[in-house]
This record gives C-alpha cells, structure tokens and sequence, in this order.
C-alpha cells in the first residue's frame, strides 16, 4: 500500500463536504438577503445549491440583483440548524452550458410539479434559476450556532378567520371535563 499524500487543507475540505452533505439532506433551507429570511426548496447539485425563483414556483424578489446571501441549512428531521454557510450568487440563464443539468436536477427533485415536460420551457420564461455556491462556513455545531430560535413575526396578510370551527356531520366527543365547577 502506498503512502497517502496530505491534504494540504483538510479542514476547508471537510467543511465543504460537510456543507454538501447537509444541503443534500435537507428538504428546506433558508436564504437571507436584503435583510430578509425567506424559505425555499432546493436542490444540491455539484458544489452548489440550486435555486428556482419566481413566477409560480417560490418568490425571492430581487434574488438575481444580490451577490452574496447567507444560507440557513436545518436538519430535516428536527429543524434544528445545522450550519449557517456565506454563498456568491449565480444567475444561470438559458443560454448557460450548465442550464439543462440544472433544470433536470431541479425538476426531478421537485414535488408535485405541473407540467414536467414543460418545466424548463416555463422556467426560461417566468422565473429565474440561480446556482449559490458556498464560500464560508459562518456557523456550524462545533461552533458559533447560537440558542436563539430565530423565529420572525409573519408577513402581514390580508388573509383572516372569519368564523368558528366549521359545521360537523358527525357528532364530535368533547373532551371530558378534569374538575367539577366550582361555585363562587
């Protein structure tokens, strides 16, 4: 057996691979940009994460006009955040040699897709597709993950209850009653 070289960095290596493997696993991750969180469906393919923005698919207004975002990478099972990762942005367009690989990855990988066939044609056209590509590791378990939770109050929406539980065919059990009332 022949003796391995060192690798010269290991660790900007095993953190890449590291930052790889959680983009893979994960179903969501958020990107912030413009001082804004925003979730989004992904896809890792090669050494970025890939990114359909727009039209019907997810909205990252402004997402094209940015060159650096942080990403939020979340453990699939738990949410609980696993890395916080610096990315440069890469609008990839039609005409780029890598727009067929993308958009196949992307399609094959997204749930409930309308149109497979036609997804490409309708990304061309209605949204934009960018590639973010890692550069720094911010945070990761080992250190620099913070105990907040990070929640953000929702966007202000027009959407509202208007009224109580809906009527019910069947009969409902109601929850048995824990102490009897109590007279005052």
């Amino acid at each position: 057996m022949e003796p391995v070289e060192p690798v010269a960095d290991f660790d900007a290596l095993f953190r890449r691979a590291f930052v790889a493997e959680v983009a893979k696993k994960s179903g969501l991750l958020w990107i912030l940009y413009a001082g804004t969180w925003h979730p989004v469906w992904h896809v890792w393919h090669g050494d970025a994460v890939c990114v359909v923005a727009g039209g019907d698919e997810q909205p990252l207004p402004g997402i094209s006009g940015e060159r650096e975002v942080v990403l939020d990478l979340r453990a699939k099972s738990t949410r609980a955040q696993v890395a916080k990762v610096r990315a440069d942005v890469e609008v990839i367009s039609p005409d780029h040699p890598d727009w067929d690989d993308i958009t196949a990855a992307l399609a094959a990988d997204r749930l409930n897709l309308f149109e497979a066939d036609e997804a490409a044609a309708r990304w061309a056209r209605e949204c934009v597709v960018v590639r973010l590509r890692p550069t720094d590791l911010l945070a990761s378990p080992g250190g620099g993950l913070g105990d907040s939770d990070q929640r953000e109050r929702p966007l202000e929406s027009p959407a509202r209850t208007v009224r109580a539980r809906p009527f019910s065919l069947h009969r409902q059990r109601r929850a048995p009653r824990l102490s009897e009332p109590t007279d005052s």
